[in-house]
């Protein structure tokens, strides 16, 4: 058994439909992926029936962008019990993303033979405009050869004077964080090695209640992958991966499973929510067997007082 946990599709920033991810998977022997489109909940029943056609079990999911100390940070969320509920937010962060997306389209078209309507050629099929769908249209009018060359690094980098970098206004982690736990999902924050300050960053969530962590990620070495799943192990966290299959816009080669959930984690990822199911009757048992016996203790003192 083995799952890939991080998938995008062409509804978002990705590059393949639903039907090739999934017909994809089955060719690798990837038996349980999730797709977890950015800000974007549109696949996930069309997903999961095609998945049980197939043999494969499409966890849902989402990846929702967020804000901390004005840097973009991503919280997967798995298996809502009410998706409706991050509705709201993707919904947010959607119009954000498209908002930024556009300013960036703009700085582009005034340097590069380009404009918003090949772009937005580019962008077909997608419910939004990325990064790499600007990319993309560059390639298509001769500006680079790749996506992921020096001319992306001028553009969309941070470090870049050049850069033509247009944060969006997300919502904050924490609101994040609140959302999925009302929406009854599970919260794990995407690629911690990633992130500068990933420790600070990381001690902050699992104190704010996050559920887990993505270990397994192309942006993971083995040394980062060993010190994120020795971080999982002391504070008792999922632990997931995933490699942030995108198709085309991946920014290495990789396909479905090249960076997975190891079996041990994923069944214990997917008896997750059965496993705090079971522990809250337990304390619901508990509370009321003990409010039970405080109050027969309650009666038989004042029981006893009526006989003095």
């Amino acid at each position: 058994m083995s799952g890939d946990l991080h998938c995008h599709t062409r509804l978002t920033d990705g590059s393949m439909g639903i039907e090739d991810i999934i017909a994809l998977a089955k060719n690798r022997g990837v038996d349980t992926i999730a797709i977890t489109d950015r800000d974007c909940q549109a696949g996930t029943i069309r997903a999961r029936i095609i998945g049980e056609r197939n043999g494969i079990r499409v966890i849902p999911g989402v990846e929702l962008s967020a804000v901390d100390d004005g840097r973009v940070v991503s919280i997967l969320c798995y298996m809502p019990d009410f998706s409706d509920r991050l509705e709201r937010l993707c919904h947010r962060n959607a119009t954000a993303t498209k908002r930024a997306a556009q300013k960036m389209m703009i700085r582009a078209s005034k340097r590069f033979p380009i404009t918003a309507d090949v772009i937005k050629r580019c962008a077909s099929g997608s419910t939004n405009l990325f990064v790499p769908h600007i990319m993309h249209a560059l390639m298509e009018c001769g500006a680079t050869t790749g996506l992921y060359t020096e001319l992306y690094e001028e553009l969309f980098t941070p470090e870049s004077e050049n850069n033509i970098i247009e944060l969006p206004d997300y919502a904050s982690v924490w609101e994040v964080l609140a959302d999925i736990r009302d929406a009854g999902g599970i919260s794990v924050l995407a690629h911690p090695a990633a992130y500068k300050n990933a420790d600070e960053l990381l001690d902050k969530l699992v104190e704010a209640g996050i559920n887990g962590i993505e270990v397994w990620h192309p942006t993971a070495d083995k040394a980062a992958t060993d010190k994120l799943y020795a971080y999982g192990k002391k504070h008792k966290l999922l632990m997931v991966g995933g490699s942030e299959f995108r198709g085309m816009y991946n920014r290495e080669a990789l396909t479905i499973g090249s960076y997975s959930t190891p079996k041990t984690q994923l069944t214990e990822f997917l008896g997750y929510k059965a496993k705090i199911k079971r522990q809250q009757k337990r304390a619901e048992a508990e509370e009321a067997a003990k409010q039970e016996a405080e109050e027969a203790a309650k009666a038989e003192a004042e029981k006893e007082e009526g006989k003095e």
